[in-house]
């Protein structure tokens, strides 16, 4: 028998900045009480997986400011309103990298935290990279990491790599590489 959805009767926008936008949802519960709910609203996200030609990975090593310490990530981006997830996953490619890639496929997507926001990551493998000369933005700063599986794997287990939506992406992701 499958669950009973929620009916929306009116969305709010509480706030709204560049990166996001914070509603709160009058709705009618299965029950058929009235209720609320509060989420982040975004266009989505990108994350790629860009792959040497000698089946190594280009991660970025980044500052995150809320926990106050490094990250080791896959190069990932918001889908600014009006854009598609493909030119975000270029962009962040080039910015993050500083490569370009002549293949990007689409090859998964997931919600990375789907009590709070209705956010779709979309996963991209790119390959055939190429240097391309794009600055980041200046909040931004990387650190080009490359590592074949076996380091990334190390680096997951050790708690090096922490950031849940790599660790999504290379779930759905490693999969596809090692065929």
């Amino acid at each position: 028998m499958p669950l009973r959805p929620w009916k929306k009767i009116r969305t709010a926008i509480e706030l709204k900045n560049p990166w996001w936008t914070y509603r709160k949802d009058e709705v009618e519960l299965p029950s058929g009480r009235e209720g609320e709910y509060h989420y982040v609203h975004v266009e989505g996200s990108s994350m790629v997986i860009p792959v040497l030609e000698d089946g190594r990975m280009v991660l970025v090593n980044q500052y995150r400011y809320l926990l106050n310490k490094e990250s080791i990530e896959f190069p990932c981006g918001s889908v600014k309103e009006g854009d598609i997830h493909e030119n975000t996953a270029r962009l962040e490619l080039a910015e993050e990298t500083g490569y370009g890639a002549d293949e990007l496929a689409c090859v998964a997507e997931f919600n990375p935290y789907n009590g709070v926001t209705d956010e779709i990551c979309r996963v991209f493998i790119a390959r055939g990279l190429k240097s391309v000369d794009v600055q980041p933005d200046e909040t931004e700063e990387f650190e080009k990491i490359i590592l074949n599986v076996d380091e990334l794997e190390d680096k997951i287990r050790t708690g090096e790599i922490w950031d849940g939506m790599t660790l999504a992406a290379w779930a759905v992701v490693k999969p596809l590489l090692l065929e």
